[in-house]
Protein backbone atom coordinates (compact mmCIF):
# COMPACT_ATOMS: atom_id res chain seq x y z
CA UNK A 1 0.00 0.00 0.00
CA UNK A 2 0.97 3.94 -0.70
CA UNK A 3 -0.30 6.12 1.10
CA UNK A 4 0.74 9.98 -0.20
CA UNK A 5 -0.35 13.16 1.68
CA UNK A 6 -1.81 16.82 0.18
CA UNK A 7 -0.50 19.73 1.97
CA UNK A 8 -3.18 21.32 4.00
CA UNK A 9 -6.43 22.69 1.63
CA UNK A 10 -4.62 21.81 -1.38
CA UNK A 11 -6.74 19.40 -4.10
CA UNK A 12 -4.75 17.55 -6.32
CA UNK A 13 -4.25 18.35 -10.24
CA UNK A 14 -3.81 16.30 -13.39
CA UNK A 15 0.20 17.75 -12.90
CA UNK A 16 -0.03 16.74 -9.47
CA UNK A 17 -1.15 13.49 -9.58
CA UNK A 18 1.03 12.27 -12.63
CA UNK A 19 4.20 12.97 -10.57
CA UNK A 20 2.63 11.07 -7.37
CA UNK A 21 2.43 8.18 -9.97
CA UNK A 22 6.26 8.32 -11.02
CA UNK A 23 7.12 8.97 -6.97
CA UNK A 24 5.12 5.51 -6.57
CA UNK A 25 6.67 3.51 -9.87
CA UNK A 26 10.15 4.86 -8.51
CA UNK A 27 9.33 3.18 -5.03
CA UNK A 28 7.86 0.27 -6.62
CA UNK A 29 11.11 -0.41 -8.62
CA UNK A 30 13.15 0.61 -5.43
CA UNK A 31 11.07 -1.75 -2.67
CA UNK A 32 9.94 -4.78 -5.11
CA UNK A 33 11.80 -4.43 -8.21
CA UNK A 34 10.29 -8.47 -9.44
CA UNK A 35 7.12 -6.37 -10.02
CA UNK A 36 8.61 -4.37 -12.21
CA UNK A 37 8.56 -7.26 -14.95
CA UNK A 38 5.07 -8.28 -14.00
CA UNK A 39 1.85 -6.56 -14.26
CA UNK A 40 0.44 -4.39 -11.63
CA UNK A 41 -3.31 -4.13 -10.32
CA UNK A 42 -3.77 -1.01 -9.26
CA UNK A 43 -6.51 0.12 -7.51
CA UNK A 44 -8.53 3.48 -7.27
CA UNK A 45 -11.00 6.29 -8.22
CA UNK A 46 -12.12 7.18 -11.56
CA UNK A 47 -10.06 9.74 -11.90
CA UNK A 48 -7.53 9.06 -15.31
CA UNK A 49 -3.84 7.89 -14.41
CA UNK A 50 -0.60 7.48 -16.76
CA UNK A 51 -0.27 4.18 -17.35
CA UNK A 52 2.87 2.17 -16.35
CA UNK A 53 2.96 -1.32 -16.34
CA UNK A 54 -0.13 -1.11 -14.49
CA UNK A 55 -4.00 -2.71 -15.02
CA UNK A 56 -6.41 -0.77 -13.91
CA UNK A 57 -8.99 -2.43 -12.26
CA UNK A 58 -12.36 -0.69 -12.93
CA UNK A 59 -15.27 -0.35 -11.01
CA UNK A 60 -18.72 1.72 -10.82
CA UNK A 61 -18.70 4.63 -9.39
CA UNK A 62 -20.50 5.33 -5.90
CA UNK A 63 -19.86 1.76 -4.71
CA UNK A 64 -18.79 1.47 -1.45
CA UNK A 65 -19.07 -2.06 -1.29
CA UNK A 66 -16.77 -2.50 -4.08
CA UNK A 67 -14.17 0.18 -2.84
CA UNK A 68 -11.66 -1.43 -0.19
CA UNK A 69 -10.22 2.23 0.60
CA UNK A 70 -14.30 2.41 1.68
CA UNK A 71 -15.11 -0.97 3.37
CA UNK A 72 -11.69 -2.13 4.97
CA UNK A 73 -9.06 0.45 5.22
CA UNK A 74 -9.70 4.02 5.72
CA UNK A 75 -13.29 2.63 7.93
CA UNK A 76 -11.12 0.65 10.36
CA UNK A 77 -8.26 3.99 10.30
CA UNK A 78 -11.42 6.12 11.33
CA UNK A 79 -12.30 3.59 14.36
CA UNK A 80 -9.12 3.05 15.46
CA UNK A 81 -8.35 6.89 15.76
CA UNK A 82 -11.33 6.77 17.79
CA UNK A 83 -11.99 10.80 18.26
CA UNK A 84 -8.31 10.83 18.86
CA UNK A 85 -7.32 15.06 17.82
CA UNK A 86 -3.60 15.93 16.52
CA UNK A 87 -1.95 18.91 17.59
CA UNK A 88 -0.67 19.26 13.67
CA UNK A 89 -0.63 17.37 10.68
CA UNK A 90 2.64 15.72 11.41
CA UNK A 91 1.09 13.92 14.20
CA UNK A 92 -1.78 12.94 11.75
CA UNK A 93 0.48 11.26 9.84
CA UNK A 94 2.73 9.50 11.93
CA UNK A 95 -0.49 8.19 13.67
CA UNK A 96 -1.69 7.07 10.48
CA UNK A 97 1.57 5.38 9.19
CA UNK A 98 2.21 3.49 12.09
CA UNK A 99 -1.35 2.57 12.39
CA UNK A 100 -0.51 0.76 8.73
CA UNK A 101 2.96 -0.31 9.37
CA UNK A 102 1.35 -2.02 12.65
CA UNK A 103 -1.05 -4.40 10.53
CA UNK A 104 -0.31 -7.51 9.47
CA UNK A 105 0.02 -8.70 6.14
CA UNK A 106 -2.75 -10.98 6.25
CA UNK A 107 -4.72 -7.64 6.88
CA UNK A 108 -4.46 -6.87 3.68
CA UNK A 109 -4.62 -10.31 1.38
CA UNK A 110 -8.36 -10.89 3.66
CA UNK A 111 -9.54 -7.56 2.46
CA UNK A 112 -8.68 -8.33 -1.16
CA UNK A 113 -10.25 -11.71 -0.85
CA UNK A 114 -13.52 -9.62 0.93
CA UNK A 115 -13.20 -7.94 -2.68
CA UNK A 116 -12.98 -10.58 -4.97
CA UNK A 117 -16.15 -11.99 -2.91
CA UNK A 118 -18.19 -8.75 -3.18
CA UNK A 119 -17.40 -8.30 -6.70
CA UNK A 120 -18.59 -12.23 -7.23
CA UNK A 121 -21.87 -11.38 -4.74
CA UNK A 122 -22.25 -7.65 -7.28
CA UNK A 123 -22.44 -9.93 -10.01
CA UNK A 124 -24.83 -12.46 -8.41
CA UNK A 125 -27.46 -9.22 -7.60
CA UNK A 126 -27.00 -8.45 -11.10
CA UNK A 127 -24.93 -4.65 -9.63
CA UNK A 128 -26.70 -4.23 -6.74
CA UNK A 129 -25.09 -3.17 -3.57
CA UNK A 130 -23.67 -6.03 -1.87
CA UNK A 131 -24.32 -4.46 2.10
CA UNK A 132 -27.41 -2.59 2.29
Amino acid sequence: IHIDYLPSKQTISGDDYAALLDRFNNILKKKHPFLMKKKVLFHQDNAKFNEFRYELLSHPAYSPDLIPCDYFLFSNLKKWFGGKRFINREQLITETEAYFEGLDKSYYSDGLKKLENNWIKCIELKGDYVDK
